[in-house]
C-alpha cells in the first residue's frame, strides 16, 4: 500500500474546531491516518486523540497515511491544519 506523510508547524493552538475538522476529513479517506506531535502519534480519525496531543502554536506536527488515498488524504489534512490553526484567520 502506498504510504505518504508530511509535517507543518502550527501558527495557532490545535483546539477543538480544528481537531473536530481533522478528525471528520480523516474519516473520510480510507487509508490510515495518524497526526504525529513531539512524541505522541495518535489516529488523525478521533477528534479526542488529535485533542490529547495538546498541539501548540509553533509545534511541529506530522501527518502520516498508509493505504489506497494516502497522498490526497495527507494533502487534506495539511491543508486544514494550515487553515484552522492560522491566527487572525
Amino acid at each position: 500500500m502506498p504510504a505518504s506523510s508530511d509535517s507543518i508547524t502550527l501558527e495557532g493552538d490545535l483546539h477543538a474546531r480544528p481537531a473536530g475538522a481533522l478528525a471528520v476529513a480523516a474519516c473520510r479517506f480510507a487509508a490510515a491516518v495518524s497526526v504525529t506531535a513531539g512524541t505522541r502519534t495518535v489516529d488523525a480519525k478521533s477528534v479526542l486523540g488529535v485533542l490529547g496531543l495538546g498541539a501548540t502554536s509553533g509545534q511541529r506536527v506530522t501527518v502520516s497515511a498508509d493505504g489506497p488515498d494516502a497522498a490526497e488524504a495527507v494533502a487534506a489534512l495539511i491543508a486544514i491544519l494550515g487553515d484552522a490553526t492560522r491566527v487572525g484567520g
